[in-house]
């Protein structure tokens, strides 16, 4: 262009920054765009464009500032990039700017423009922005009203997503199959099952073509909000099925809990010959964990290994499989070999030193991600303030919650329910009762539930009873929560309480979650519930226990009957405690395995004090390590003492 003289033509340079960008040439298109002199809006747009489709949003947003500051105006593709990219930066006050500017400037009715500021306030959670913006729309196609119906469900506004979802078929858009599967993502995503199935019925009436990937959407749906036996049923009667079908159904029964079905049907996924991917190794990694299945979980590790590449996300589960098997040195040692770590990986090992009583390890790991350069997030700052919580570390814990605006993390339920959590467990309930009353959203029942655990534990049954009210008045879906409740009730002698819940319970269908511990001897699971005479060895299990039990009477222990909260003798308070579930499986364990050996048990619920304290005495006399991972946490027993320190 020089040697030819055309340099001073802007037609002929702008005839030249399209093609670079179409190659992906982003660095000689800049270098072209820079030398122009001028330059008209379709230039500035093409680099534009060129800088979003790769991803790079800073680039997007300094263009548009620049072309602002000389003075040129920006159309309806420049204000809809800019937003577009303000939104991936997450940068609120950015994107409004952007969006008076276009408002200003005559671009109000522009559907382009208001789709992207509609999707800007629905991923910031700004329901009431995006219903404003969306409401003065002249007209609104289907992916706005996605944007909608999508942007309710993940507010956890189930009804709401539901209501504009039937407005929209009003108005004629039925809706197409790409859109429906969105719908239904975004409900497995959000747990509004509600609304998958008004989505699932309407796909039924209009009689979509039901191929493999709307099938496994629905599955997936079902799945993920719980539903497993009509997931189950559905999936059954797919006539065909892709790896992402069976990924769906081992990955519901894994996140749910259903370890064992998550396992076999793993297992049957690989006898049809479907190639496993990296979703069901993932769910089956999460299968072992939920169960403490090492061995399995190592196959798998090995089967990662031989058939895939070890990414930063099955490295990532696999850290968590190791840490939740009790194999702790095996989960930092992955850690440390992975070459890359996002912030994931970072939380994953952070959490895993927290649910094993290692709060310092868990604040040294986080300033070592600090240093890193890794951002933490969100979920990084509730698994260090539950760490701090799990060991105590009450000052470390409020440290870190007031530092976290200084990484533009504003605190959430989970990071109040923490640090209500952290000073319930140190006894400090009416600073966590005041916590409560400055938290700037409407406290849920997380941050109630954790301020009642540490009345119980205290016995604080004046402050105890009226969290109980406030809980029991937002009628929680939890059984355990009423089960607390009641607990409460009973320990303050609020009688008509006790029953009133009994009541709730009874006509919502709900019952105790009843204690169950597994442990795994010689490759076999073996499953106990609490008093459990079934067994073909209760005999000899009770005959272990009640000598082990006069053993620790012997050596000071006292049977603390406080746990159980039924009118009945002393005597046979004392007899109930003997029969729990992990002492079952202890008794079990310490007769089918040789002698000095590790035993290891998995209960759902929380350990209860007096079990906790007689497993001290047990350990000791019987001279083995004892291991038990309750609901919340590990507890390594040895030589008479316990990890946790006796602060859980």
């Amino acid at each position: 262009l020089l040697l030819i003289g055309g340099s001073s033509n802007p037609a002929i340079w702008g005839q030249l920054v399209s093609p670079y960008i179409k190659f992906g040439c982003l660095d000689t298109a800049r270098k072209v765009f820079d030398e122009m002199s001028q330059r008209h809006i379709a230039i500035w747009n093409a680099m534009i464009i060129g800088y979003s489709r790769g991803g790079f949003c800073l680039e997007v947003v300094d263009l548009y500032h620049r072309l602002v500051a000389e003075g040129v105006r920006p159309d309806s593709s420049t204000f809809t990039l800019a937003i577009q990219a303000c939104t991936k930066l997450r940068d609120l006050g950015m994107g409004n700017e952007v969006l008076n500017f276009a408002l200003q400037s005559g671009y109000g009715d522009d559907v382009f423009v208001a789709s992207a500021a509609v999707n800007m306030f629905v991923k910031f959670g700004r329901m009431d922005s995006a219903i404003r913006v969306f409401e003065k729309m002249p007209r609104r196609d289907l992916v706005t009203w996605t944007i909608i119906i999508s942007g309710y469900a993940q507010c956890g506004m189930g009804d709401k997503a539901l209501s504009f979802f039937r407005r929209m078929q009003s108005v004629g858009i039925g809706g197409d199959a790409i859109v429906m599967v969105g719908l239904l993502q975004a409900c497995a995503r959000m747990g509004t099952l509600k609304l998958g199935l008004s989505v699932h019925a309407h796909i039924f009436r209009r009689e979509f073509p039901m191929d493999v990937v709307l099938s496994t959407s629905i599955v997936d749906m079902y799945a993920k909000n719980g539903a497993l036996a009509e997931a189950r049923r559905l999936f059954d009667a797919m006539p065909h099925r892709n790896v992402v079908s069976w990924s769906a159904m081992v990955s519901g029964y894994a996140q749910n809990g259903y370890a064992g079905d998550a396992l076999s049907l793993f297992v049957a996924m690989q006898q049809e010959t479907c190639e496993v991917d990296l979703v069901s190794l993932v769910s089956a990694l999460l299968a072992c964990s939920h169960i403490g299945l090492l061995q399995q979980g190592k196959s798998i590790h090995c089967f990662i290994i031989k058939k895939l590449d070890l990414d930063v996300i099955s490295a990532t589960a696999l850290i968590d499989m190791y840490a939740k098997c009790g194999n702790l040195v095996t989960a930092r040692r992955l850690f440390d070999w992975m070459s890359f770590r996002d912030s994931i990986a970072w939380n994953a090992m952070i959490s895993s030193y927290g649910v094993h009583g290692l709060g310092r390890d868990a604040i040294a790991l986080f300033k070592q991600m600090l240093n890193s350069q890794v951002k933490p997030d969100d979920a990084t700052f509730a698994s260090l303030l539950s760490a701090c919580s799990h060991t105590g570390l009450v000052e470390e814990g409020q440290h870190w919650f007031h530092l976290m605006s200084k990484f533009c993390i504003q605190p959430g339920e989970k990071h109040y329910a923490c640090m209500v959590d952290l000073l319930a467990r140190a006894g400090r309930l009416h600073e966590a009762h005041e916590l409560i009353k400055s938290m700037v959203v409407k406290p849920g029942i997380s941050v109630w539930s954790a301020l009642l655990a540490g009345c119980k534990n205290y016995r604080d049954t004046e402050l105890g009873v009226v969290v109980a009210n406030i809980i029991f008045d937002m009628q929680p879906d939890d059984p355990g929560m009423y089960t607390l409740v009641s607990n409460v009730y009973a320990l303050g002698k609020k009688w008509d309480g006790v029953a009133e819940v009994r009541t709730i319970m009874k006509k919502k269908g709900m019952k105790k979650t009843p204690g169950f511990s597994i442990t795994l001897v010689n490759g076999k699971l073996h499953g106990f519930t609490a008093e459990d005479r079934t067994h073909p060895l209760h005999r000899e299990m009770m005959t272990l226990l009640e000598a082990l039990d006069y053993q620790i009477r012997k050596a000071g222990y006292v049977p603390d009957t406080r746990s159980v909260l039924h009118d009945l003798a002393e005597e046979l308070k004392e007899e109930m405690l003997c029969g729990h579930s992990e002492r079952l499986a202890i008794a079990f364990g310490l007769l089918n395995t040789s002698a000095g050996s590790r035993i290891t048990v998995t209960k759902n619920l929380r350990i209860c004090g007096d079990c906790h304290t007689a497993i001290k005495f047990i350990c000791k006399i019987v001279n083995r390590e004892i291991v038990v991972r309750d609901v919340k946490r590990f507890h390594h027993f040895k030589d008479g003492k316990c990890s946790c320190g006796d602060y859980w």
